[in-house]
């Protein structure tokens, strides 16, 4: 018996669980409340795609008589060969069989339908990731496969990592999901009530917290709440998450209240606390009885918003470690939709999720939801205490990977993050969203690199000056292009946002912006992307002013999702139909080809010519910033200690005392050689600078312990020697 279950319902990645009943159980923890929680998305997965119940699939649909396109046909005359395999590609995708790779590169061992036409040249692809990944992504296909028959014959609302998204986008009346749930329950509801009422009979909790991050999985949410209501009315259930956060600000449709008793917005942790304080305690002896933080409920018959607790919010050292117990880790699927090392990171393997700070240290960008709390209000996490939190993730889960979610991770943060990991001496593997703004320096990236960060993603948005600067981004396309060179020389991967269709934005500007694009990928220093659509939202600067932006806003009687809001651009453009083109042609650069097309060919209709120079890319990159050092940058060596030998050199009767010194690094050796004097005060001072010592040492104190004993120190500092340090670990940071 539990106070809690947290739950998310399905669906939402296959690989790794999604973070925010972690989060909220590690919270928990620290107050002594009890509490379980569940991915219903997984489990639910697992028993669908098992020989037993596709089995059972395949059945329904022959007997409802609904296999009608050519693809399904296929899929169910060779369904035999589709359920063999099926158990054990699905334990090959939980790392539980790798020798089976090689049955599954096998040319005609999986079968093969629609999901294969598309098929990457598999040598070409994987050559360098191995075979391992090429059965990931072959299997991946195979599964696509199988969700295409599902979708087609047996539930349309399917996908792997969503269900019945589209009714909860824009969803600003609730009767379409509200009618939804006034008809029977599907095959997949069917196993999702299942697999829940098993739980609840096990855990008998006295509240049931429901985590809906995104609209895939509203549906599911608003049918396991249905469930419980009827089926253990003493049970009561709050919602929260990324929707309510974002669409449910001015929720008041009675009719949501049949389902959950609590809605609560932005940061859960105070909230639930009271939630729950009333749940268990609800008498007016209660010193907290009806007080709750940011929740909505029903009183006396109308949906009211109470916000009456005058207790402040956690302080993000105060809410704990996130705690990944109760949870199928060793479950999850790895999978690999596209051969694409960057796009990967997002479906394949199992990532511990944290954030480095609350909120966005930037926090102007005009498109973005930065009147809200959860990105307004920006509060960082000590890098001290965010290696204790990676220590003990990695003590529970036993995996060492970490994706830091944060909107934009601030650089000074994710140095001291680095510097702290590689003091400690531990292993690990880190990537994270960031802003490409100038202080990722070709040393921070290195200084990253080493700590374990293998990739980075970040929005160049529109790929146009004048756009940026209306977004308000704080990047030029020139500092995008140095950035990204930065981190590529440094051996970390980039992924790059990319948004069409900003209001004003013209035909010209989409066709320059995809020019920018294509050369950053020619150049090698983006090696992924993705393209959306601009959407207006209601909370961003864009949608408190739309008269500033050139847009005219139709807004709808909002009773329930108020998010997303339909516009029109002064243009008079339909950027939409530029969607196919700029994601045909991202999708070729990601594999290395397609650079010398023209533009035109990838669209069938008409675009001007681009303006852009065919090097400008590689202007930008040409440029090395000249920075003056500043005297409190610190000074770091990353590498280790020399092996020294002693040389006398004499040369026109004049003896010379000096050291040669090899040095060894993970790939090379090689060597420099100084008088005695000086190399033995860079001896010295190389034991100063390592990561391990307390204290860092600052350029200005360098110099003038260096001034103390020789003369010129920039003679020195730009020496040929000190210039082959730097490139084998010596940082300014």
């Amino acid at each position: 018996m539990k106070d809690i279950l947290l739950l998310t319902p399905p669906f939402t990645q296959l690989n790794t669980p999604y973070p925010a009943t972690a989060y909220l159980k590690g919270f928990l923890k620290t107050k002594d409340i009890d509490a379980f929680q569940m991915d219903l998305g997984i489990e639910v997965i697992l028993e669908l795609f098992s020989k037993k119940n596709f089995t059972r699939l395949f059945d329904i649909a022959f007997e409802k008589d609904v296999i009608v396109s050519g693809n399904c046909e296929r899929i169910y005359a060779l369904k035999e060969r589709y359920l063999q395999p099926l158990d054990e590609v699905i334990r090959f995708l939980q790392g539980k069989n790798p020798t089976f790779a090689r049955q599954i590169c096998t040319d005609n061992f999986l079968p093969r339908a629609s999901r294969f036409e598309q098929l990457d040249d598999m040598d070409w692809a994987f050559g360098s990731m191995g075979m391992q990944d090429k059965a990931k992504h072959i299997a991946t296909l195979y599964l696509e496969d199988l969700s295409d028959f599902i979708i087609e014959c047996i539930d349309d609302n399917f996908g792997f990592s969503r269900y019945a998204e589209r009714l909860g986008q824009s969803a600003n009346s609730f009767d379409e999901i509200y009618t939804q749930l006034q008809l029977p329950i599907t095959f997949i509801d069917e196993i999702t009530l299942k697999i829940l009422d098993t739980r609840l009979k096990l855990i008998q909790p006295k509240l049931v917290c429901v985590s809906v991050p995104f609209p895939g999985n509203l549906y599911s949410a608003f049918r396991c709440a249905q469930y419980i209501k009827a089926n253990y009315p003493g049970i009561r259930i709050a919602m929260g998450g990324g929707f309510p956060n974002t669409e449910l600000r001015s929720v008041s449709d009675i009719r949501v209240f049949e389902f959950f008793d609590f809605i609560t917005l932005d940061d859960g942790e105070l909230p639930i606390e009271l939630v729950l304080s009333n749940v268990l305690d609800p008498t007016p002896k209660n010193p907290e009885y009806r007080l709750f933080k940011r929740t909505f409920l029903m009183e006396n018959g109308e949906v009211t918003y109470n916000n009456t607790s005058a207790r402040a919010d956690y302080k993000q050292a105060a809410v704990g470690t996130p705690d990944y117990s109760d949870l199928f880790l060793k479950e999850y699927i790895s999978v690999i939709e596209i051969a694409n090392p960057m796009h990967s990171l997002w479906s394949d393997g199992r990532w511990n999720k944290l954030t480095m700070a609350h909120g966005c240290y930037w926090g102007k960008c005009t498109f973005c939801d930065i009147s809200l709390d959860y990105i307004k209000i920006y509060q960082p996490v000590a890098a001290k205490l965010l290696v204790d939190r990676m220590e003990q993730l990695i003590a529970q889960t036993g995996e060492n990977g970490f994706h830091f979610v944060d909107e934009a991770a601030p650089p000074a943060l994710m140095k001291a993050v680095a510097l702290e990991i590689i003091k400690r001496k531990i292993t690990v593997t880190w990537w994270a969203n960031i802003r490409f703004e100038k202080n990722f320096t070709r040393d921070l990236c290195m200084l990253l690199k080493a700590s374990g960060c293998i990739a980075i993603s970040g929005g160049l948005e529109v790929a146009s000056d004048r756009l940026l600067k209306l977004i308000d981004k704080g990047v030029t396309v020139e500092q995008v292009a140095q950035v990204t060179r930065n981190l590529t020389e440094a051996n970390i991967m980039v992924h790059s946002y990319l948004m069409y269709g900003y209001p004003t934005q013209t035909v010209q500007e989409t066709v320059d912006s995809l020019e920018m694009v294509r050369q950053l990928f020619e150049a090698g220093v983006l090696q992924s992307g993705f393209w959306h659509q601009f959407a207006l939202t209601a909370h961003s600067p864009v949608g408190l002013n739309p008269s500033e932006y050139g847009i005219t806003p139709h807004y709808k009687d909002i009773t329930f999702a108020n998010n997303d809001v339909d516009f029109e651009d002064q243009t008079g453009i339909d950027h939409s139909q530029f969607s196919y083109g700029l994601k045909k042609s991202l999708f070729n650069f990601m594999h290395g080809i397609g650079f010398e097309r023209p533009l035109q060919e990838w669209f069938d209709f008409k675009i001007p010519k681009t303006r852009i120079k065919t090097d400008l890319i590689q202007d930008f990159l040409q440029f090395e910033p000249n920075f003056n050092i500043q005297p409190t940058a610190k000074i770091l060596w990353l590498g280790g200690m020399p092996l020294v030998e002693e040389q006398l050199k004499t040369k026109r009767g004049v003896t010379r005392h000096q050291l040669h010194m090899t040095f060894h690094d993970t790939r090379q050796s090689f060597h420099i050689t100084l008088e005695k004097e000086t190399g033995d005060w860079l001896l010295h001072m190389l034991e100063m600078i390592t990561p391990h010592q307390e204290k860092q040492v600052t350029f200005s104190q360098l110099k003038t312990d260096f001034e103390t004993r020789f003369e010129d120190f920039e003679l020195f500092w730009f020496s040929k020697p000190i210039k082959v340090l730097k490139e084998h670990g010596l940082l300014v940071l």
